[in-house]
Formats: structure tokens, sequence, C-alpha cells
């Protein structure tokens, strides 16, 4: 179990780019699924806004899934990193076998309760807009819950295979999905004009691959090789590993909190207004803010996946401890996680005029223009605090920092995402829902700087506990 020593040996930027790369790429593709469905959609003229507005109400269900999974593979992932670190293989095999007994029972459960509730959860995520809007919702919503179980499955095991030292594998597997749902969405929307149903076929098809190159790679691993006996649930482990897993949990769940705020209270002060009132262009606001979340949604994938794939080396490190590498990557990934989010702020406020005609904006009325520079603007002006904030929390929960890291994700999500959503209309109307988002990301970046002078405290040690000349010793006090 030596053959990951190089996490403790390699230079800092090398094994960033080795492991954050093929990460982010996997989450990118990830994100696609329903990003490409919302595009085909929207160009799709018998659908249009209505079948943009339907998608936005089903997004936070796939959300819920996404949140399941990755509290179970970025915790196993965390956990099978800090135990290979103190080199204990049995943990890591354990953890391991029971992410995957997790993730099964897990997307069997929610596939049941999503049937079961079917019209409650719609119209809770604002689907009753109108009547056209609630027929797609449905729709859609049905065949994207029969691929539920198998979405679990793979997002989950995306990171176990990374902490296995294959990210080029978590990527291609990932890719493979995509690119299945990129070819199947023209073919089954335009080609056989299945509309809704289409688009969700075509994704649920290209999960089915993903999961199935997923199960595949659990019987060929290379380090960790769970046995019959590491497939059973253990208390103590599956407590561990969910509570390092926990605040990638609440930073999707939480969410789908702010979602189901956001998407009433477009409702409601949409009805209100003297245009998006009118039974024609209700569900423009929806449609519109559910494009933003999507750009959004590609700017995260980057943020996190840069974080996420960071969480082996920053994992092993603090296991053998090596503070003084830990601090270098932590270092490096603020600097390259706040680049990220100028460039979307530059996006954002000079082009969402380009954006929002990728999105069909071509077919819609001048109101839905109007109406999605402005969201665009305004929406995601603070972006840059939202990239820092992301790698914060996802940092400290590689570090073994659960509690800190999920107070931090669930006073931006819950504390801040939701009351704003709810406070801010009241005094600014539709307006309101808009300025939530860079009003929570500002507050929490003042809370995520103390933690992050913190960690720094805590990183600012020139010794290790790795005896000098061990197989872990490093000549260069930080790797690089």
């Amino acid at each position: 179990m030596n053959e990951n020593r190089f996490l403790g040996t390699e230079p800092i930027p090398g094994l960033m780019r080795r492991y954050a790369v093929p990460c982010v790429i996997s989450l990118l593709v990830g994100a696609l699924y329903n990003i490409v469905d919302q595009i085909f959609i929207a160009n799709a003229d018998y659908l249009g806004s209505f079948g943009n507005a339907a998608n936005t109400v089903v997004f936070p269900l796939t959300v819920i899934a996404l949140a399941v999974a990755v509290m179970i593979g970025d915790g196993c992932c965390a956990f099978v990193s800090l135990s290979l670190g103190k080199k204990d293989a049995e943990s890591a095999r354990i953890s391991t076998g029971n992410a995957v007994v997790l993730s099964i029972i897990s997307g069997l459960l929610l596939c049941a309760l999503y049937l079961a509730l079917a019209h409650p959860i719609i119209a809770l995520f604002g689907g009753t807009v109108n009547g056209e809007t609630y027929g797609h919702a449905r729709e859609y919503f049905f065949y994207i819950t029969l691929g539920i179980p198998f979405y679990v499955f793979g997002q989950a095991m995306n990171p176990v295979i990374r902490a296995d030292g294959s990210p080029k594998f978590a990527m291609a597997s990932t890719l493979a999905g995509a690119l299945l749902n990129v070819v199947l969405d023209p073919l089954f929307i335009f080609g056989f004009h299945w509309g809704m149903m289409g688009a969700a076929v075509a994704t649920v098809l290209g999960q089915v691959v993903t999961a199935a190159l997923a199960g595949w790679y659990l019987l060929h691993m290379k380090l960790i090789r769970p046995e019959r006996a590491h497939y059973r649930l253990q208390g103590p482990i599956v407590r561990r590993t969910l509570a390092l897993g926990v605040t990638s949990f609440l930073s999707q769940i939480s969410l789908v909190a702010a979602m189901a705020a956001i998407n009433n209270m477009i409702r409601k002060y949409g009805a209100r207004d003297p245009v998006f009132g009118q039974e024609m262009y209700a569900q423009i606001p929806m449609a519109v803010v559910g494009i933003v979340m999507k750009f959004f949604q590609i700017v995260i994938s980057i943020v996190v996946g840069m974080a996420a794939g960071c969480i082996p080396i920053a994992g092993f490190n603090m296991g053998a401890g090596l503070k003084g590498r830990v601090k270098t990557l932590f270092s490096r990934l603020l600097a390259a996680e706040a680049f990220v989010g100028f460039l979307a702020f530059l996006i954002v406020e000079f082009f969402p005029g380009q954006i929002i005609a990728v999105f069909g904006a071509a077919n819609e009325s001048a109101y839905y223009t109007a109406f999605a520079l402005k969201a665009f603007r305004v929406y995601l002006c603070m972006v840059i605090f939202a990239c820092v904030n992301k790698a914060c929390f996802i940092f400290l929960q590689a570090m073994g920092k659960a509690a800190a890291s999920t107070l931090l994700s669930m006073v931006r999500e819950v504390v801040f995402g939701v009351g704003f959503a709810l406070l801010l209309p009241l005094r600014f109307g539709l307006d309101g829902v808009l300025y939530s988002m860079p009003v929570s990301d500002l507050l929490t970046f003042l809370i995520a700087l103390l933690l992050i002078v913190n960690t720094y405290r805590e990183l600012n040690v020139s010794t290790s506990r790795v005896p000098a000349g061990s197989a872990f010793s490093d000549p260069r006090p930080d790797g690089i």
C-alpha cells in the first residue's frame, strides 16, 4: 500500500494538475448532463421557455441525488486518503466497500421517494407557475427519476476511483456517459420529436454508461481492493465517512433549499409584475434564473473540481504530518479559485447576451432578453467570493475539519442563501431574488476569511512528525 507515497514527495504544482484537472473535467461533464438538455430544449420551438422552466423545476431533484452521492463519495475519498497517509489500509478498504453499499441503497430509496411524491415535489419547486410548464415538468421528472439509482452510484464512485489513484479513469467514465447524452439529445428531441421525454431518456442512458464503467472499475481496483467482508456496513466507519462528506452534501442540499425558496419567490413576485404577471410570460423569470444557475454550475464545477481533486493530496499529507506541503497546496488552490472567479465575473458582466443566445433567446420576447441580461449581471456580481468560499469549504473538509467546514457551508446556503431569498423580495420584489446571491456570497466571504487566516496559522509549522530519510521525507520544506 506504498504505491501512493508520491503524494508526500512529488512537487505540489504537478500533483495539483495531475489530480485536479481530471476532477474538473469529470464535474464539468457531469454538469453538462442537465445543461445540454436545457440547451436543446430551449432551441426546440415546440418547447422553448416552457420546457426551459420545466427543466429548472426538475433540476433541484438531480442536485438532491448528487448531494447524497458526493456525501458518500467525497467522504470516502477523504477517509481513504487520510487512512492511506496513516498506512491504515484496512480502514480504507472498509470505507470503500461501505460506500458502494450506501450508494446503491440511497439511489433506490430516492427513486422510490420521488415517484411516490411526484406532484408535491414539482409544486414545491415552482412547477405550477402555469399549466404548460407543469405538463413538461411532470414528463421530464418521471423519466429522470428512473435514472436516479444509476446517477447516484456513478457520481459516488467517481471520487472513490480518484482516491484509488485513477483520476483519468474517473474522468473518462463520466465523459463517456455525457458524450452519449450529447449525441442522443438532438436525435430524440429534434429527430424523434420526443420532447421532454427524449431529453430525459438521453440523460438516463448516459448515466447508465457511467455507472457501468464505475462498476467495472470496482472489480479492478489498484490500491484499495476491498474484499467481500469489507462490504458489510460498519457503524463507526460509516459515521466517519459521512461526517467527512457532510460538507459536500450540505453544499449541494442547501442549494436545493435556496432553489426552492428562489423558485417560489419568483412565482409569487413574478405574478405581481406587470409583464410577468401575464400568463404568456409567467414562465420567463424561472426559465432565466435556471439558465443563470446553469452557468454558475459550470463555474462551480471548475471550482469544486479543483478543490475536490486536491482532497487526496491534502488528506494524505495531513495524515502524514506534512503541514508545510498542505499550506503550499492551500495557497495555490485559493489563488487558482480566485482567478477562475475573476474570469467568470468578466464573462457575466460583459458577455451575458452571448450566453443567453446559446439557450434560445432568439426565439423569445424582448422581455426575456432584458430580464436575462439583468439577472446575469446582478445575480453573479460577487462570483469571485463564491469561488473562494467553495474552495475554503472543501479544503477544510480534506484536512479532516468536518465541523468547521459544515458550519460555514450551512451559514452560506441555509442562513444566508434561503434567508435573503425570502426576505429581500419583501422590499425589492422580483429584483430582491437576484440580490440574494451576491449579498450571501459577500457575507460568507467575510466569515471564510477568518477561517482561512486560522488555517494558515495552524499550518505554519516547519516541522513534521515524519522522520528524516523516510519514504515521505522531502528535502524541500513545501515540496516545490
